[in-house]
C-alpha cells in the first residue's frame, strides 16, 4: 500500500488528503517537481530541489523545510515505500487560505511527497518512434509567466495535450511562433550531426533531463548548439527526439504527417538514450 507525505506524516493513499482551501486546489498556487529513481538511487536529486526552491523563491513562496530536510523527506518516502525504481512527485503548495487570491491569508504551505510507478509512454514508442502534431494553442509567454516555474498550473499543456489527440504528441509554439517544448517535455533536434534545442528564453523549462543531454552529447564529442527553431527545422530535421524526467529520451519519427529523416528513430538518439540508461543506473542520492 503506497504511503504520501505529507507535512511530515505518512499516510496512506486512502488517508492522504489536504483541504479544499488549500491554495494550490483552488489556484493552482505552488510548484512540484518530478523526479526518477532507479537501483535504488534518486538521479539528480540535488538539481531538482535547487529547482524546487528556486521555483518557490520565484513565486514569493517560503517552504517551511531547509533543502537538506526536504532531501532527506524525499528519500524517507522511497524507503517508506520499500521502492528501488520509480518517480517521486514533490509538491510544495502555498497551503490553506481562504476563497480570496491573496496569499497573505494562507497560513502555511503545505508539502506533499509522492513515491511511486510510473509509465509515460508504452514502451514500443521507445523502439518505434512517437508521432507528433503542432498545437494551436500556444505556450504562455516567459513576459506572462516564467516557463523556469514548475508550478502547478499547467492548463495551457492540457489544452495542448487535448489538442494532440491520438497522437502520440503535441509540440508547442510560442507567441513568436518558434518551437518552446512539448506539452510535458524539451525538444532535440540533429541535423547534419549537430544537436539543436531552443533556448529557455523561447518558452521552454530548464529540464533536468534536458541539461543532462546537453551533457552527454558534449562528453561524446556532439556540438550542441541553443537556437531558436521553427516548425521548417524540425521538418528537416535528421532526427528529433523529446527529453523529460518521466519519458527519459524518446524518439520522435512523425511531426504533422511528415516523416523525420527515414521515419525511424536515428543513431544518435539511440547513443544518447544509452549513455543515458547507464548514467541513470550508475550515479544519484542513495535511497537506502
Amino acid at each position: 500500500m503506497s504511503k504520501i507525505y505529507i507535512d511530515g506524516v505518512f499516510y496512506s493513499k486512502e488517508d492522504a488528503k489536504i483541504s479544499v482551501f488549500d491554495h494550490g486546489l483552488l489556484y493552482g498556487d505552488g510548484i512540484f517537481e518530478g523526479i526518477r529513481f532507479y537501483n535504488g538511487r534518486v538521479f539528480r536529486l540535488e538539481e531538482h530541489i535547487d529547482r524546487l526552491y528556486d521555483s518557490a523563491r520565484a513565486i514569493a513562496l517560503d517552504i517551511p523545510l531547509s533543502k537538506a530536510e526536504m532531501t532527506e523527506a524525499t528519500l524517507a518516502s522511497c524507503r517508506e515505500n520499500n521502492l528501488r525504481d520509480g518517480y517521486i512527485r514533490l509538491v510544495v503548495t502555498r497551503g490553506v487560505g481562504d476563497l480570496g487570491l491573496n496569499p497573505k491569508n494562507c497560513i502555511r504551505p503545505t508539502t506533499i511527497i509522492i513515491a511511486d510507478g510510473i509509465k509515460l509512454y508504452p514502451e514500443e514508442l521507445y523502439t518505434n518512434g512517437l508521432k507528433v502534431v503542432t498545437c494551436a494553442t500556444r505556450r504562455v509567454a516567459p513576459a506572462a509567466f516564467s516557463p523556469a516555474v514548475k508550478s502547478l498550473n499547467y492548463l495551457n499543456n492540457i489544452l495542448a495535450k487535448i489538442e494532440a489527440g491520438n497522437a502520440g504528441e503535441g509540440l508547442m509554439l510560442n507567441e513568436q511562433g518558434y518551437v518552446a517544448e512539448a506539452t510535458g517535455d524539451n525538444v532535440f533536434l540533429i541535423k547534419k550531426g549537430v544537436l539543436f534545442t531552443p533556448p529557455i528564453s523561447a518558452g521552454a523549462l530548464g529540464g533536468i533531463t534536458r541539461n543532462t543531454v546537453i551533457e552527454l552529447a558534449q562528453e561524446a564529442g556532439i556540438e550542441v548548439k541553443e537556437v531558436m527553431l521553427t516548425r521548417y527545422d524540425c521538418y528537416t530535421a535528421d532526427e528529433f527526439f523529446l527529453t523529460g524526467t518521466a519519458a527519459e529520451i524518446i524518439p520522435v519519427v512523425d511531426l504533422d504527417g511528415r516523416p523525420i529523416g527515414d521515419g525511424k528513430p536515428g543513431p544518435l538518439t539511440g547513443k544518447l538514450s544509452g549513455h543515458y540508461r547507464e548514467l541513470t543506473q550508475a550515479s544519484g542520492a542513495p535511497i537506502y
